[in-house]
C-alpha cells in the first residue's frame, strides 16, 4: 500500500503535535472500542526477534490510581531535593502528573523471557527487548493523539508502587505507567519549554554526517 501527500503530512502533524500530557484532564470515561484501538496500535509496535515482550495493564478504578498518587507524591519529594536554589523552586511549580485527573491509566511491561533464552536480534544486545516495549509506548502515544487523547508518562513513580499495587510479578520489567484521557486543550509548546525548564535542542545539533562530528 503507497500513501499519498495526504496520509504523509496527517502523520507529521500527529508527530508534531503530540505532547506528554500531565495537566488539564477531563473526567469523561473513555470507550471501551477506543481503548481497544490504542492497545492494538501498541501491540504493532517493532519488536526485536518479533518477541513482543509487552503486557498492558488497564487501570480505571479511582482507589487504584489514588495508591500509586500516593507512591508519585514520596517520589516527588525525592526528587525534588536533588535540585539546588532556582531550579528546586521551579521543580515545585511544575505539574508533573495526571493520575488522578486521568480516567485512564496504562501499565506497560517487558517480559525479558518471552519467547526463550536465546533471541533473534538479542544475541549481541540483550537491552533490545527494553526499548521493543519502548516502541509499543511510542505507538500508544501516537494512537492516543490521533484519538484526540493526551497521554502522560509518570516516572517520578517507584517501580515498587507498581509491583504491589498492580501486583505485577517480579520477573517482569516495568517499562511505565501512563496517565491517559481527554483534555481541555492541547499545548502548542512542551509544558517543560513552557515554564522555562528546558528548550529544545535544535535538530542541526544533533545530525552527524558520516562519523561523529565534534563540532
Amino acid at each position: 500500500m503507497l500513501f499519498d501527500d495526504y496520509h504523509r503530512d496527517t502523520l507529521y502533524n500527529i508527530i508534531f503535535q503530540r505532547r506528554d500530557v500531565r495537566r488539564d484532564f477531563l473526567p469523561t470515561p473513555i470507550p471501551d472500542d477506543i481503548i481497544l484501538r490504542l492497545l492494538t496500535a501498541a501491540h504493532h509496535a517493532p519488536s526485536v526477534g518479533f518477541m513482543q515482550p509487552w503486557d498492558f495493564i488497564v487501570i480505571k478504578d479511582p482507589s487504584t490510581r489514588r495508591k500509586i498518587k500516593e507512591g508519585f507524591l514520596i517520589a516527588n519529594e525525592v526528587s525534588a531535593d536533588k535540585f539546588q536554589g532556582d531550579r528546586k523552586s521551579l521543580y515545585r511549580t511544575l505539574k508533573l502528573e495526571g493520575i488522578e485527573e486521568a480516567p485512564l491509566g496504562i501499565c506497560i511491561t517487558c517480559d525479558r523471557s518471552r519467547t526463550g533464552d536465546v533471541v533473534l536480534g538479542k544475541t549481541i544486545k540483550p537491552e533490545m527487548d527494553l526499548y521493543s516495549a519502548v516502541c509499543a509506548v511510542q505507538n500508544l502515544w501516537l494512537a492516543a493523539r490521533a484519538e484526540n487523547l493526551g497521554m502522560g508518562w509518570v516516572s517520578i513513580l517507584d517501580d515498587d508502587v507498581l509491583y504491589n499495587t498492580l501486583n505485577i510479578p517480579r520477573d517482569l520489567n516495568i517499562i511505565g505507567y501512563f496517565c491517559i484521557g481527554y483534555v481541555e486543550q492541547f499545548q502548542n509548546t512542551p509544558d517543560l519549554q513552557q515554564f522555562g525548564w528546558q528548550d529544545r535542542r535544535p535538530l542541526k545539533d544533533a545530525i552527524h554526517f558520516e562519523a561523529w562530528n565534534t563540532k
